[in-house]
């Protein structure tokens, strides 16, 4: 807990205010306080790394080969209204609605034949990697941000998840510890602090105020002096900024702002944020972007969404790559499952999970390419089908952690591992 009282009357003999003295309380890890924590964490190697995981999870089932996986021979009825375009990559194309993409197809990998997933509109296997039709432990599976959250910690004052659009990353049987911050909408609640809501944390200038009065008074008697590294540490985190900064957008420099405007001229606002926190720290982050259930209507739907998309993970690639963090931040951009080969009636495709694709970047991995072939119809993998388990296999590999040796241990006591031994990280990617 952290505790910036009021101005009182009493001081200590350095003159610094009793009840202006910061207090670091005990939290709920077995009475650890946040000094202990940060030992701890030091100890175990923990809060060294810089990397970190974007994902953009596309809510309702994108549509496969009207993206990166055209069959513009296909017999009428499931070729789709779409033309291919070449990308910078030679033999690689892509749907024409995403010409920034192609323009930079070497910082950037796609999946053609994502297997593993259901008829189900839940996040479930983005977030896990986890099938819903097998048991689950008590509690149920974690997400990848629980995960992370759980084996690295947190990083620079900031949280180590970040639920950018919701509380789709669940912590499952970690514990409400390891679930996401979620700095807006129903998540508002997760901004308080002692009190403090998050409309006047964004206006924060007298809650800083306070904080900076108090730095500047426990420098001149000597406070911070007399605290161990740990402490200073636990100091720096309940008095940071850097959340707060990371999450006003407005701050950011106009140029690069304009690079994340959408065909309305309106911000991309996720996209840009997903930078700013992992810039700031933040280890996982999810966003969700557009609605991707197009039983109908599906080409007028897909002539809307697909120019903002491919604004909104260029930029973010780019700023990514501009800065210096591409070999450290990896990005995954994908839905709950595919659609049908087959048009319907309505100029829509319906559920597909068969197979999916996937976009991918960073991370320090080989991009410019496309990874395993579908059929004719784009209806089933016929080269090198790719589970989900092998994409979080991935995932966790450039967080620099090994699923084949690495357990996280479930409400029952039992050792689990994050993904099933059986899948490997992606050879073509890693």
């Amino acid at each position: 807990m952290l505790k910036i009282l009021g101005p009182s009357q009493s001081h200590f003999c350095d003159g610094v205010s009793r009840r202006n003295f910061l207090q670091l309380g005990a939290l709920a890890a077995g009475g650890l306080t946040l000094p202990q924590l940060l030992q701890a964490e030091a100890q175990s190697g923990l809060r060294k790394s810089n990397k970190a995981i974007i994902m953009v999870y596309l809510p309702g089932g994108p549509s496969h080969q009207d993206m990166f996986d055209l069959k513009e021979d296909a017999p009428s009825g499931i070729r789709g209204e779409f033309k291919s375009i070449a990308t910078k990559v030679p033999g690689n194309r892509i749907c024409e609605h995403l010409p920034m993409l192609a323009a930079n197809w070497d910082k950037f990998a796609a999946i053609r034949t994502v297997i593993g997933k259901a008829d189900d509109h839940s996040s479930f296997h983005c977030m896990t990697g986890r099938s819903q039709s097998k048991p689950q432990p008590s509690g149920g599976w974690p997400s990848l941000g629980a995960v992370v959250s759980k084996l690295q910690g947190s990083a620079a004052g900031v949280p180590p998840s970040v639920g950018c659009s919701g509380k789709e990353s669940r912590p499952g049987f970690l514990g409400a510890a390891c679930g996401p911050f979620v700095p807006s909408g129903p998540g508002a609640s997760d901004m308080t602090l002692n009190g403090v809501t998050s409309a006047r944390l964004d206006e924060r200038k007298g809650l800083l105020a306070e904080f900076d009065r108090f730095r500047r008074d426990a420098d001149r008697s000597g406070l911070m002096d007399g605290l161990d590294t740990f402490n200073r540490q636990a100091f720096e985190v309940v008095t940071s900024s850097r959340l707060v900064e990371a999450l006003d957008t407005k701050k950011e420099d106009r140029k690069v702002a304009d690079r994340y405007r959408g065909t309305d001229g309106n911000l991309l606002r996720d996209f840009l944020l997903a930078r700013r926190l992992v810039e700031a720290g933040v280890r996982c982050v999810t966003l969700n972007f557009g609605g991707w259930d197009t039983h109908g209507k599906n080409f007028v739907t897909l002539k809307r969404q697909l120019p903002n998309f491919d604004i909104g993970m260029s930029a973010l690639v780019h700023d990514l790559h501009e800065r210096g963090m591409a070999g450290d931040v990896t990005v995954i951009a994908w839905g709950e499952f595919g659609r049908t080969p087959r048009i319907n009636m309505d100029a829509g495709r319906d559920h597909w999970s068969r197979v999916s694709c996937a976009l991918l970047a960073g991370g320090g991995m080989k991009t410019g390419q496309m990874i395993g072939k579908t059929d004719r119809q784009a209806g089933e993998a016929s080269e090198r089908p790719v589970h989900i388990g092998e994409v979080f296999a991935t995932l966790y590999q450039r967080m620099g952690i090994d699923t084949q040796q690495t357990t996280i241990t479930d409400l029952g006591g039992r050792p689990q591992y994050l993904v099933d031994l059986e899948h490997h990280p992606i050879s073509e990617l890693v």
